[in-house]
């Protein structure tokens, strides 16, 4: 029903945008533009010259910031092609001044607030449908080797296994599930599908878990302390490998699919340990025992060190060491799952073809999702009413002085809560508005890959054992989505902002 009122909403909105446009601004030609227009079509070329450094506004180099400006029909002036467009770090210097006086119909802004004023061109709902079945297609091999992999993981018992190791530290989080209780079972193999990116998996097995709760809720109708404990952390939704998005990446074909996995997995990590201390705070838990100080000071440690490492390099070593360990560690899960499978004398491909056939079901099954998803979301950017909305931002934080290339990957993080679907398909709709490989890209897909939707899992979770009161917890998931949103930003500079 939500993703209903969402779908519904954007349509709605969108189309009484273009109609106040068409009515208010004379703009004939955006319902075809709506219905009919291609993302490739020529952009009207504008003519420009930079004075200064683009740093001050920016935050890139000044080849950096040609190319992001050539995306959106900007080219340098030269002697046969005046500039209609100065772009300074100071309006009012004399260099300025003096160009703007040799031309006329010059316009002058700053890095900044140049940024306020690019459109990125999209496609019609024509030519939407069409790219959303090729992005399903596309989906269908990488599926497919993945959901296989992870198909002999599961015959081979590495959920199983992941379930003893995690179990002394989630067992600490729950004082008030006794010892043995089954639920604790159903949690463990929750949290380890959502960890191997089963989401096919981890839902029935939340639900179970939900359902093995709520038999020793004393107040059934208003949710227990484990069960929200268990729903923030499943919100968080901490995940080694984000196969989903880096299926859609290479699907759009990003020349580096994986290099999101190490962002990705630091960032959910940050949002788990943020949904953990949020509600460890309310229920009054303890989280300095030693289980949990161990498991949480280990993990920690590595991720600090790694940031840490990180941050001593420069931009290009950023970007390989991304590279090789994202690569490394997916190949490394591979081996492993294969010597495990090899071990306990598992059919190997036998169970990679059984889980490879549910990938290319599930590419199958999305297209009438995305095609409904994405030409929702053709008309709000082709009515305009992205524009408004991203550069009123692009505004506030110009004025505030400060880069607004991270303003283009908010609408998927904005969406995310509300609705996986539509997250998903604002996702995609910024990698072919931006590119795959570019900064909203990479952070969109970051983004996508750092909390679970929360609403969604208030309705299904809650609603599966009718819970009526979900006290705080739609106020702990959403915090704890805001500090996945805030280090999503800052991971995606620290690894892709230089460029």
């Amino acid at each position: 029903m939500a993703l209903s009122r969402i779908w519904s909403a954007f349509i709605i909105i969108a189309v009484l945008v273009a109609a106040s446009k068409a009515f208010f601004s004379g703009d004939n030609q955006i319902f075809s533009r709506m219905v009919t227009g291609r993302a490739d079509e020529a952009y009207d070329t504008t003519r420009y010259i930079t004075v200064g450094s683009p740093q001050q506004g920016g935050n890139m180099s000044r080849d950096a910031f040609g190319k992001y400006l050539g995306g959106y029909g900007y080219v340098a002036a030269d002697s046969a092609h005046p500039a209609t467009v100065i772009i300074s770090d100071n309006v009012n210097a004399d260099s300025v001044v003096q160009l703007k006086a040799r031309g006329q119909n010059v316009a002058v802004y700053t890095y900044s607030s140049i940024q306020t004023r690019l459109v990125k061109k999209a496609d019609g709902i024509i030519e939407t449908c069409k790219s959303a079945v090729n992005i399903s297609i596309g989906l269908i091999g990488i599926m497919a080797l993945f959901m296989g992999f992870m198909s002999i993981a599961e015959r081979a018992g590495g959920i199983r296994l992941l379930s003893k190791i995690i179990g002394p530290f989630f067992s600490r989080l729950f004082p008030e599930i006794p010892k043995g209780h089954p639920a604790m079972g159903h949690m463990m193999m929750n949290f380890s599908a959502n960890l191997l990116g089963l989401d096919n998996a981890a839902t029935p097995f939340g639900i179970k878990a939900m359902e093995s709760l709520q038999e020793i809720n004393p107040k059934r109708e208003v949710a227990s302390n484990p069960q929200i404990m268990f729903l923030c952390l499943h919100a968080a939704g901490f995940t080694l490998i984000p196969i989903s998005i880096i299926a859609v990446r290479a699907s759009l074909r990003s020349a580096n699919p994986t290099d999101i996995f190490v962002p990705c997995m630091i960032t959910t990590f940050v949002a788990t340990m943020a949904a953990m201390m949020i509600v460890a705070f309310k229920q009054k838990i303890n989280l300095l025992q030693p289980v949990v100080l161990a498991w949480v000071g280990g993990l920690s440690a590595i991720l600090i060190l790694l940031v840490v490492y990180l941050t001593s390099l420069d931009a290009a070593s950023v970007q390989m060491f991304s590279n090789v360990l994202s690569n490394g560690l997916i190949l490394l899960i591979f081996l492993l799952i294969i010597f495990g499978a090899v071990y306990k004398k598992i059919d190997v491909f036998d169970a990679f073809i059984d889980g490879a056939k549910g990938g290319f079901e599930t590419s199958v099954r999305i297209i009438p999702y995305l095609v409904g998803m994405l030409v929702a979301i053709s008309l709000l950017r082709t009515s305009g009413t992205f524009d408004v909305i991203i550069n009123g931002m692009k505004s506030l934080f110009a004025a505030l002085g400060a880069d607004t290339r991270f303003v283009d990957g908010l609408p998927t993080a904005l969406i995310r809560p509300l609705s996986g679907g539509a997250a998903r398909g604002m996702m995609i709709d910024t990698m072919k508005n931006f590119g795959a490989d570019s900064y909203a890209g990479r952070l969109a897909s970051i983004m996508q890959g750092s909390s679970d939707t929360t609403f969604y899992v208030i309705a299904v979770y809650f609603g599966a054992v009718s819970i009526k009161n979900t006290r705080y917890a739609v106020g702990a998931m959403l915090l704890a989505d805001l500090v996945g949103i805030l280090t999503a930003i800052l991971l995606a500079y620290l690894f892709f902002g230089q460029g």
